[in-house]
């Protein structure tokens, strides 16, 4: 296994505390390297719970438990079952800051994805808080109102973003990542969306599988001054 559990607790809240997978590359980052990237990767709805090995079968968790050489820090949390990604933003954001302290990591590459209520997750924590990531790529995922949707879009257009879904989508349609990339293109956002047609809700796996996806994220770095 490439990926080794934890417990994370900041607070004494139910929402202060989290398990995840942690997956560190083997190989040292170069010299001239500030540190490995790190993606921060939120699951869907059917990996909630208590068990970790929930989490490693599905998406880029799933990906990085067959590749040990996958080469950026990835950190995998759990939701727990009955709630949400949008009641742990604090809980995320600790958790973060605490792999920057503690890993070898590039504080100028990190980067945030998510598949399903992922997705939703990952769309609702970027705009809360656009000044922590360097891109995001949400996939089959929307905006909530919990999440301070849609007033809340307008923070994302200076965060890059690569949306995925599939046309065939029947539990998330795929309006719902449509109308938050025309939005930000709109606002002037720097937006990619690729629209599988002939894939259904699980259009991660195709997402998560092509290497362009993180060659992409690497063309982006944090820039100072950004707001959020």
């Amino acid at each position: 296994m490439s990926q080794t559990p934890h417990r994370f607790e900041h607070g004494p809240g139910a929402h202060d505390r989290i398990s995840y997978l942690l997956h560190v590359p083997p190989e040292a980052p170069d010299d001239d390297s500030p540190g490995h990237p790190l993606v921060l990767y939120l699951h869907g709805s059917g990996e909630r719970g208590s068990d970790l090995d929930l989490v490693r079968q599905q998406g880029l968790a799933r990906l990085v438990e067959e590749r040990a050489d996958f080469p950026m820090v990835v950190a995998s949390p759990q939701c727990p079952a009955g709630a949400a990604w949008y009641r742990f933003p604090r809980t995320l954001l600790a958790l973060l800051d605490q792999l920057l302290a503690r890993e070898d990591v590039d504080p100028a590459r990190v980067y945030l994805t998510g598949n399903s209520m992922g997705g939703y997750g990952t769309w609702g924590l970027a705009a809360r808080h656009p000044s922590r990531f360097a891109a995001i790529a949400p996939i089959c995922g929307g905006g909530l109102r919990t999440d301070g949707f849609p007033a809340r879009l307008a923070a994302l257009k200076r965060v890059p973003v690569w949306a995925f879904h599939g046309a065939l989508d029947q539990q998330v349609e795929p309006a719902e990542s449509q109308r938050l990339v025309e939005g930000l293109r709109e606002a002037g956002g720097e937006v990619r969306y690729t629209l599988y047609p002939d894939l259904g809700h699980d259009s991660w796996t195709r997402a998560y599988a092509d290497p362009a996806l993180y060659a992409w994220l690497l063309t982006h770095e944090l820039r100072a001054g950004r707001d959020g």
